[in-house]
Order: C-alpha cells, then sequence, then structure tokens
C-alpha cells in the first residue's frame, strides 16, 4: 500500500545476557538520548525483580506481557467522499509487537514507584496477569475496531 519502495527491516542482535532479540529492540526503545548502558541497567534491573517476586523466569513473563498487550486489529482513518471514517485494519506482526513495547513502556513511565526499573517490572507482571494500563489500552483499541466494524468494506 506504500507509494514508495520501503528500507530494508534490519535484523536486531539479541542481547548478551539472556540472548533475546525482542529485549534488544524493547532496550532500544527504552533508551533515551543514546544511553544505552543505562536502559540496558533499567531492563536487566526489572528482570531481576520479576524473577525475585514472581518465582518464574523472567523472560517468560517478558515474552507473555508482550503477547497479552500485542493488538490484533486498530483502526486507521480514510477519507472516502469528503467525510473521514475509522476503519478497523489488521496490525502486521511487527507494528503490532513495537505498539506493544511502546504501550508497555508508555504506561510503565507513567506508573508511580520508586525508581524505572521497579515501575517496569510491576507493568510487565500486571500485563502478563492480563491486567494493567497498557492491556486495557489494547481492549480500548479492539473495542474501537469493533465499533467501526461497518466501515470495514473500505479497506
Amino acid at each position: 500500500m506504500s507509494r514508495r519502495s520501503s528500507p530494508p527491516k534490519r535484523k536486531v542482535a539479541p542481547d548478551k545476557k539472556y540472548n533475546n532479540q525482542h529485549i534488544t529492540m524493547f532496550v532500544n526503545r527504552m533508551m533515551r538520548g543514546g544511553k544505552r548502558s543505562t536502559a540496558l541497567a533499567i531492563m536487566y534491573g526489572a528482570l531481576d525483580i520479576i524473577e525475585e517476586r514472581a518465582k518464574r523466569d523472567p523472560i517468560e513473563v517478558f515474552e507473555q506481557a508482550i503477547r497479552n498487550v500485542t493488538p490484533a486489529v486498530e483502526v486507521k482513518p480514510m477519507r472516502v467522499g469528503g467525510s473521514t471514517y475509522q476503519v478497523p485494519v489488521e496490525v502486521p506482526y511487527v507494528r503490532a509487537t513495537s505498539l506493544a513495547m511502546r504501550w508497555l513502556l508508555e504506561t510503565s513511565r507513567g506508573r508511580g514507584g520508586r525508581n524505572m526499573a521497579e515501575k517496569l517490572s510491576s507493568e510487565l507482571m500486571d500485563a502478563a496477569a492480563g491486567q494493567g494500563t497498557s492491556v486495557k489500552k489494547k481492549d480500548d483499541t479492539h473495542r474501537m475496531a469493533e465499533a467501526n466494524r461497518a466501515f470495514a468494506h473500505f479497506r
């Protein structure tokens, strides 16, 4: 659907400690001002807190959180005959995981807590359990798409 050719997707190297690509992607999104080591420290700190509290594999909790926040459909505005409709469209896998990570970060930054590692660990554990603000955001997105199902034929 894009008008121009898009650049090729870059391969993300898995992180050193857990050998997981999603962690690297998450750290890249968390990073501010190129401070990768700080972002990594926060991420590993959050995973340590999860391991301590949940008594489960932190990677399992992290992956479950991402799965629970990943949206299947979203609405896109489309102009048809002078008026704009919110048309529900399926979300490609890459965009869906990207949105999930973005929402997890956004909601954990907005949480109350002592430090970012603690906020992030709490949000990830909530999301893995199927609750929390980021899961609510996904549900709202799905509800919006469901409400606008009448316009699905504009796709």
